[in-house]
């Protein structure tokens, strides 16, 4: 990463929730109008796309064009711009459309800054309910309904004591589907259907861990840094990094992941 200054920090911070301030304002527009329509972005699956996702999208690239001109871009709706900064920014203007289509306030904003070796600060922004996680660059926080609070990951209990969640009870290809329930089978309690919103009670400390695959470098990189900062693992299913996507395994603790990878590994 590039040596940044306290002050380079503060302004990186800032930007972050501005992006996530526009963002509420443009996803809370459209949620829960019955004039909501979609398109489908994908011909074998319903993948849908609103005038949300790409108005959200859209305020955040115009605000990182005035104040970050120099950083780059990775977003879900409107591509790659390249940066002169060493910097991204990669957005996920809606995670989990599915959701905010019907209505569920489990959908969020992700917004994370990364170096060519990943994240190193990222916010869950839930805006219907104004919840915010943030993670990195010494913070580990979350804001919300109830006021301000440190995050901090589950200490280590056995996965048969466990907590875990995943978007889809279909995860991936079949052979990865018959691999998460073999986890599946030895947690105390699966969950499904809350997208991004998982990983945020990953990182405040009331779940043990989310499991999925199929995931796109927007969809993972603001949780890996909230995780994280507050003290969690997040892989991909062999233990590597996971930063571009595909097979995910985040984990309050090291004994929990190795426990769940070895079965994932079985």
């Amino acid at each position: 990463m590039p040596l940044l200054s306290s002050d380079e920090i503060a302004e990186l911070i800032a930007t972050a929730h501005a992006l996530a301030d526009a963002a509420r304002e443009a996803t809370l527009f459209h949620f829960r109008k019955t004039e909501l329509s979609a398109e489908n972005k994908e011909s074998d699956r319903f993948d849908p796309v609103t005038v949300a996702d790409r108005l959200s999208e859209e305020r955040m690239r115009e605000i990182l064009a005035r104040r970050r001109p120099q950083d780059g871009i990775l977003g879900e709706e409107f591509g790659t711009v390249s940066g002169s900064s060493g910097l991204t920014w990669v957005l996920d203007p809606i995670d989990g459309t599915r959701s905010y289509l019907s209505g569920t306030p489990t959908w969020g904003v992700l917004i994370s800054v990364a170096d060519e070796n990943g994240p190193v600060y990222g916010l869950i922004d839930q805006p219907y309910i104004r919840e915010r996680f943030e993670g990195g660059f010494g913070v580990a926080r979350v804001v919300g309904p109830s006021g301000e609070s440190a995050l901090r990951c589950r200490p280590p209990r056995a996965l048969s004591e466990a907590i875990l969640f995943s978007t889809f009870p279909e995860v991936g290809t079949a052979a990865e589907g018959d691999a998460f329930r073999r986890v599946s089978v030895k947690a105390r309690l699966t969950r499904y259907g809350t997208d991004c919103y998982a990983y945020g009670l990953v990182a405040a400390g009331t779940i043990d861990l989310v499991i999925e695959a199929g995931l796109q470098a927007y969809d993972v990189q603001a949780p890996i840094a909230v995780i994280e900062a507050a003290g969690g693992i997040v892989t991909n299913w062999q233990g590597g990094g996971c930063h571009m996507g595909g097979q995910i395994l985040a984990a309050a603790n090291k004994e929990i992941h190795a426990e769940a990878m070895a079965l994932l590994n079985a």
